[in-house]
């Protein structure tokens, strides 16, 4: 996927990432796609709303 719902993806890194070796995640409509930083042509994880937004909060927990 290339594109959004509404236009191109805006991908987006953590502001606690200094290196670079992260991840970084689009929000295509209500899903959102994973790429690794290092190699962003492979393949992306998608997950839906539920998923996504569990992951956030286990995070923001963490």
């Amino acid at each position: 996927m290339s594109q959004a719902e509404d236009g191109p993806l805006i991908w987006r890194t953590s502001t606690y990432t200094d290196s670079g070796a992260c991840v970084e995640w689009a929000r295509p409509g209500s899903s959102a796609l994973v790429r690794d930083t290092k190699c962003r042509e492979r393949a992306r994880v998608r997950f839906g709303p539920g998923a996504w937004r569990g992951f956030v909060d286990w995070v923001k927990d963490a």
